[in-house]
Formats: C-alpha cells, sequence, structure tokens
C-alpha cells in the first residue's frame, strides 16, 4: 500500500506513476473520494461539538430548574444527525481504503520506463547457448521419451496444466530443491521454514495479492483459507504486526514450498509441459531490509539467483522489468531468463524484486532505529529457483544425439553418483 499523505499532498508523483504503469486508475477518483471523506469526517466533529455544548446547557438548565425541553430536542435531533454521518463517514473511509488497496506501487527512479514486456532493459548475458548438430527436442518430449514425466497420467488425476514427475524425474525435483536450499541456508545466509501452505486472508492482503488478484487464486470459501501461490505470501507475514530492531537487519528467510496458482487469462500459452502449471514447486527468498539498503540487497539477492544458475552451467540473461511489465507490489524488478535451445529463446525462471515500503504497510512490518522512532522496513522477494521451469532448461541444454541426458556437475552428488538420463531400451 502506498503512503496516503503521498497521495494527499503529492497527487502528481501518483499521476505519473499510473501513467508510466500504463494503469487505468485516476487520481482525481481518489481526491474526490478522500474530500468526501475529509468532508464528512470535519462535519461529524462540527456536530459532535455542537452537541458537547448543547449538553453542557441542557446541565445547567436542570441545575436552575429551568425548562430544557427544547434543548433537549435539539439534542436528539443532533444524535440522529451523528449517528447518520458516522456511517456515511465509516463507508467513505472503506471506500478510500478500497482504491487505495487496489493501486500498484511507485516504480522506483531507476525503473526504465516503458509500456509493456517489449521495452525491458536487458542488463547482462552469461553463457554461451550451445550449438547441436541433431534437431532439438522440447523438455516435455525428451521427460516423456525417457519415462520421467507423464502428463496423460497427471490429467487423469488432476486436469490441464500439472505433472507427474516418475522416478529419475522425481528424484531429480528433489536433488534441485536440496541444491538450491543448501546453497541458500549454508552459503548465503538464509534461515529455512517449513511455512503452511494454506494461508488466511490478511495474509494474502498483506502481500498484495488480495484483494486484487482474487481470481488467480486457489482458495477455499468454507474455511477462509488460500493456497499460497509462492512462499512469498508466509515468508513475508512472518513479521507481520511487528516491530524488528534495527541490528536485525537485514533478515533473510528461504522456503521449498509447492505453489498453486490458477493462471487465469493464460488460455493457450505453454498448454504443453512444466513452464505454466496450476501446481509446481519453488524455492522462495525473501529479505527485510533497512530503507536505507534495501537495492543494496535486491543486487545481493540477484546474485543468488545468478549463481545457481550459474553451477547449473545454464545459460542466461538478467532484465530489469520496464514500468509497464512491472508487478503489482514491486518498485523495482529485475527478471532472470534462463536459455532453452527447443524454443530458441530466453524464458522467465526467476524474478527479484524490491516492494520497498508498499508490503510493509500491508502487512505492518516495522523496524525502530537505536534512538528513533519506528518505520516502515523493506521487504524483498526473489525465486531461487522453481524445480519445473529448472528440469526443463537442464532435459533442453543437456540432451544428447542418441536421446540421453548429461546431468549439470552439481548435481551428482545429489543424484546418487547418477551423471546421465540415459533413454530406456
Amino acid at each position: 500500500m502506498i503512503d496516503l499523505k503521498l497521495v494527499q499532498k503529492q497527487p502528481d508523483i501518483l499521476a505519473k506513476a499510473l501513467a508510466d504503469r500504463q494503469s487505468s486508475l485516476s487520481v482525481d477518483d481518489f481526491l474526490a473520494l478522500d474530500g468526501r471523506r475529509r468532508a464528512l469526517l470535519a462535519e461529524v466533529e462540527t456536530l459532535k461539538n455542537q452537541r458537547n455544548v448543547a449538553s453542557s446547557q441542557v446541565a445547567a438548565l436542570k441545575r436552575e430548574g429551568k425548562d430544557a425541553s427544547a434543548m433537549l430536542a435539539e439534542l436528539g435531533a443532533l444524535a440522529e444527525r451523528i449517528k447518520t454521518l458516522d456511517v456515511q463517514t465509516a463507508e467513505a473511509k472503506a471506500a478510500v481504503e478500497e482504491w487505495l488497496m487496489g493501486v500498484p506501487n511507485i516504480p522506483d527512479v531507476s525503473t526504465p520506463v516503458g509500456k509493456d514486456e517489449s521495452e525491458n532493459v536487458e542488463v547482462m548475458r552469461w553463457g554461451e547457448p550451445r550449438h547441436f548438430d541433431f534437431p532439438v527436442k522440447e523438455h516435455w518430449q525428451l521427460g516423456t521419451e525417457l519415462g520421467g514425466l507423464d502428463f496423460e497420467r497427471a490429467t487423469r488425476l488432476a486436469g490441464s496444466r500439472f505433472s507427474l514427475s516418475i522416478g529419475w524425474a522425481a528424484r531429480l525435483d528433489r536433488a534441485l530443491v536440496n541444491f538450491f536450499l543448501d546453497e541458500h541456508v549454508k552459503h548465503e545466509g538464509y534461515i529455512e521454514v517449513c511455512p503452511p501452505f494454506m494461508v488466511n486472508r490478511a495474509t494474502m492482503t498483506g502481500t498484495g495479492q488480495l484483494p486484487k488478484f482474487e481470481e488467480d487464486l486457489f482458495k477455499m470459501p468454507d474455511w477462509g483459507y488460500y493456497l499460497i501461490p509462492t512462499a512469498e505470501v508466509p515468508l513475508t507475514n512472518l513479521h507481520a504486526g511487528e516491530v524488528l530492531d534495527e541490528s536485525d537487519l537485514p533478515r533473510a528467510y528461504c522456503a521449498a514450498t509447492p505453489c498453486f496458482r490458477s493462471e487465469a487469462g493464460s488460455a493457450g500459452k505453454d498448454t504443453r509441459g512444466l513452464i505454466r502449471l496450476h501446481q509446481f514447486t519453488k524455492v522462495e527468498m525473501v529479505r527485510f531490509s533497512h530503507p536505507d539498503d534495501s537495492f543494496h540487497q535486491l543486487d545481493i539477492m540477484v546474485g543468488h539467483a545468478r549463481n545457481l544458475l550459474e553451477k547449473l552451467e545454464l545459460p542466461y540473461r538478467v532484465i530489469a522489468l520496464c514500468t509497464g511489465d512491472l508487478g503489482f507490489g514491486a518498485a523495482k524488478t529485475f527478471d532472470l531468463e534462463v536459455w532453452l535451445p527447443a524454443q530458441k529463446t530466453y524464458r522467465e525462471i526467476s524474478s527479484c524484486s524490491n516492494c520497498v515500503d508498499f508490503q510493509a504497510r500491508r502487512a505492518d512490518i516495522r523496524f525502530k532505529p537505536k534512538g528513533g522512532k519506528s518505520a516502515y522496513l523493506h521487504t524483498l522477494n526473489g525465486s531461487g529457483l522453481p524445480t519445473g521451469r529448472t528440469t526443463a532448461a537442464i532435459l533442453e541444454n543437456g540432451q544428447q544425439k542418441d536421446g540421453s541426458i548429461v546431468l549439470p556437475k552439481v548435481l551428482v552428488p545429489y543424484m546418487d553418483g547418477v551423471e546421465v538420463i540415459e533413454p530406456r531400451r
């Protein structure tokens, strides 16, 4: 959530941010809503003061033994008007809060201005895409032919956009989770968490999934729970309503969880394979930072995601998202895109964002500087990494002419010495 005072005092800043984001929201609409709220508050406060004066006058008349019926009638009318205005004021306040809840974060000044993903800016590349002297296959073809991926049975068990990993593929998924967590926990200082995979409405609201993106979520209305779309949701809300000591910052958490997404609006996109599923496994990184240090922490987080791809020997590039492609809660985002040779393109595999104080305001997460007043801290999140898309990249980049897959060397110990996935005989 953005700062209410900023919108009230500097509406031009938000108006520019919304225009840069290609948002249809109107700051004038907000100013009208907030103007009505303020007018109602002023009127009700005036009437309450009048009521206090009238009450004193009634008391004085009664002490003097005089007739107070006229003043009592005036008090009754004031009470009824105040009651009506209190309801209207609450409604006006709710309307303002609802509008603010639907406003995306203000992009950082370093975020490139652009209308959509076509205007994202490439920052760097690592690794040289491999040259193949045979026709390359899609990862879903390779996984199916090698007996590790079974989309037909997954469809029977659940429906479309689900996958089933068997044997070596299930083992590879587990190996990737263990590799990712070991890197983050043993070498990068993250605290591993095993959070709930279902959360309540307040938790979803804290990170910005609600109310705007309710149609993208899997929910259980009878229970009041939502399945998490990413571990960012429970990890960021670990400190909801808390005040951390300045000395506790930065603080870093990671978790491996299933992620559940309805993929609303993605009809016809990536209908085969592991790229766009209703359920997938991902290791998530979340960092809590001092405001003065958060963009440095973003660079650190991007470095942690890059480290995984480099150790897996997967070519990738880093993209700075422009304002028109920026996520709802982010002020700045770097996407890491891995090379998929069958598609002859780079595809997103990690997104690392600095949300500045946007989520902290929604979830009420603060820190207390030494000798100072508490303030909102900054939250950051990033993928480190999803196992499905990583598996897809490993299969496509490691495929051999005979149909086998050479695994990245760093995974061999996690696969109990298996170096190559051999074709079935």
